[in-house]
């Protein structure tokens, strides 16, 4: 049971360095999206404001972060409102059904374990 939290913020740090990384570093050129979308006129203004490189920044130091088990929770920290964010967006501007997606799933569950798993030490926060 002492290893399944290693390896729940291994793959979740995966997962993260695997969306930070070909976006901070220019390694490969975003989807076109569908013409007058919500959500293709969302990331516009998304990438050409910096506002999606200011994000990827933190996403890739929550993603190191978490291979620091000294860290785990602050990297958690970090990359909540991040998570949030992508299911707010998910739900309220691009189609729901993307929720589907498969690493959306793994961040999500590996994300939820390791919240439970550290919930002592997050409950000084809320007192």
């Amino acid at each position: 049971m002492k290893k399944l939290p290693a390896i729940a913020s291994i793959l979740l740090a995966l997962c993260f360095l695997a969306a930070s990384v070909p976006v901070l570093f220019n390694l490969m050129k975003m989807p076109p999206m569908p013409e007058g979308t919500p959500i293709a006129q969302f990331m516009g203004v998304f990438a050409s404001s910096g506002y999606m490189k200011f994000v990827k920044v933190f996403e890739l130091i929550g993603a190191l972060m978490l291979f620091i088990p000294r860290l785990r929770n602050v990297a958690l920290l970090i990359l909540g409102p991040i998570l949030v964010n992508i299911l707010a967006v998910t739900i309220f501007i691009d189609n729901p059904a993307h929720l589907a997606n498969p690493m959306l799933i793994v961040v999500l569950i590996c994300s939820l374990f390791l919240l439970w798993n550290a919930r002592k030490k997050f409950a000084c926060l809320l007192n």
